[in-house]
């Protein structure tokens, strides 16, 4: 259980400085993707915004015990083991929710579709903490 919490607490100190990075990011070299975030679609209440820095420590922690649970089905060295894993959330976890999401709201195709790749990236780092922390 120990390695599990570790895990999950480095992959989401990890997980929140890249998304905060993705963040800055998305502003500077995409602003035409970054102003769709102020469609009423999304939450302009910004109580709410400690939920955002949350969210990656909650992914972690889920993807540790997943991680926990099914690395032994996972074959190869270091970084396959890393992007297997990512790419498995990334389809199971992800996707399904993405064509539901773009099926049902107003959201562009380009915005799930950096939803879906900032999933599959956070799979594949998160995966390769584990490994390292928790082989």
């Amino acid at each position: 259980m120990g390695k599990i919490l570790k895990a999950g607490v480095v992959a989401g100190i990890v997980l929140l400085i890249l998304s905060i990075l993705g963040l800055y990011f998305t502003i500077w070299f995409f602003p035409g993707l970054a102003i769709q975030y102020f469609d009423p679609a999304f939450a302009a209440d910004s109580s709410r915004i400690s939920l955002y820095y949350i969210h990656p420590f909650i992914i972690s922690m889920a993807l540790s015990w997943f991680w926990s649970r099914f690395k032994g089905g996972l074959t190869g060295m270091f970084f396959t083991r890393g992007i297997e894993f990512g790419i498995i959330y990334a389809m199971i976890a992800t996707f399904p929710i993405m064509w539901l999401i773009y099926s049902s709201m107003n959201v562009s195709f380009a915005l799930v579709t950096t939803w879906f790749l900032l999933a599959l990236v956070q799979g594949i780092i998160a995966g390769l903490v584990f490994e390292k922390i928790n082989p």
